[in-house]
């Protein structure tokens, strides 16, 4: 680690308005097919360019991830974004029983696994498996940040409505590219040098 690095990692570690990577776990909830496609409020192919860059984010900083999805009616697993896969391997998918994953023992436990009070949500729809467990984290005492480039609302009206409502509970929103350049730190470093190239990617995209 530089002194850039632990500079930059001591300012965020005390702060309260900036992401600590350290600090941090990601939260894929229900970006898989039959789900991601009903989105109206981010284009689908900048949803998963967004979701792409975002994984690719959380593999080069270390921030585990947590994925998530709904079963088929026939009990058959979710088919999620090969984006996902292609950045950090194949991952376990934690199906979720209710809408509110934050109230599924296992999705849960996962999550505290991770020993991370940072918690970033992307998924689709935002006004059900994003909001819920953004409300629930809340009330546990994390972090929450919503990726909003990498979530799909059902209409501009609703995902308004969902903002509000966990800008209330005292989440916040940020895009990849905030995220990836807040996070980043000195641009003479090979890490942060990835982490442009990661952004510069999903805008070509």
């Amino acid at each position: 680690m530089t002194p850039a690095d632990c500079i930059t990692l001591a300012f965020m570690s005390h702060s309260t308005s900036r992401i600590n990577p350290a600090d941090a776990v990601v939260l894929f909830a229900d970006l898989q097919a039959g789900i991601v496609e009903l989105t109206q409020t981010t284009p689908i192919s900048r949803l998963t360019a967004a979701v792409s860059a975002l994984a690719k984010v959380a593999k080069l900083f270390e921030m585990p991830v947590v994925v998530t999805g709904v079963q088929g009616q026939d009990g058959s697993p979710a088919k999620i974004l090969p984006e996902i896969a292609q950045a950090l391997g194949e991952l376990p998918t934690h199906h979720r029983t209710t809408c509110d994953s934050f109230l599924n023992p296992e999705i849960l436990a996962a999550i505290e696994a991770t020993g991370r009070k940072t918690l970033l949500i992307s998924g689709v729809a935002t006004e059900l498996a994003v909001q819920l467990p953004a409300l629930t984290a809340c009330d546990l005492g994390y972090k929450v940040f919503l990726v909003l480039d990498a979530c799909g609302g059902m209409s501009e009206r609703t995902e308004q409505a969902a903002l509000l409502r966990v800008a209330k509970a005292g989440a916040t929103t940020v895009s990849v590219m905030t995220l990836a350049g807040e996070i980043a730190g000195d641009f003479r470093e090979p890490k942060a040098q990835q982490a442009i190239g990661i952004l510069y990617e999903m805008a070509k995209g």
